[in-house]
């Protein structure tokens, strides 16, 4: 396999850890939605937004697992492409999850949802 940083190394795990909180989140806040306020014109844009959201988490989180098997499968050591997208992906990432956190945090505190 071949060596990354340690530090790069977590914050993947953690990327993708937080991934799974968010598609949790966002899918557990549209079940709780419909089941409270069913299908209306007024949720039916919210449902769909939490939806979007889980759609968005999804391939993230298959990205880095893809990334994690590939430097995996490297040998002796990782081409600075893949390593640059590694970090591009990263970066990005730092910046729509918290968006994604947000929108989900959005609808729950509007429709008071646990």
């Amino acid at each position: 396999m071949a060596k990354i940083s340690s530090d790069l190394e977590e914050t993947i795990w953690n990327l993708k850890r937080q991934l799974l909180d968010i598609i949790d989140s966002a899918t557990s806040a549209e079940l709780t939605l419909f089941e409270q306020f069913g299908e209306t014109n007024d949720t039916i844009p919210l449902l769909d937004e939490l939806k979007n959201v889980s759609d968005r988490a999804s391939p993230w989180f298959s990205r880095l697992s893809n990334f994690q098997l590939r430097i995996a499968e490297v040998q002796p050591t990782i081409s600075a492409d893949m390593l640059n997208l590694v970090y591009q992906s990263v970066e990005r990432l730092q910046v729509e999850i918290p968006a994604m956190e947000r929108s989900i945090q959005e609808v729950k505190n509007e429709w008071n949802l646990p």
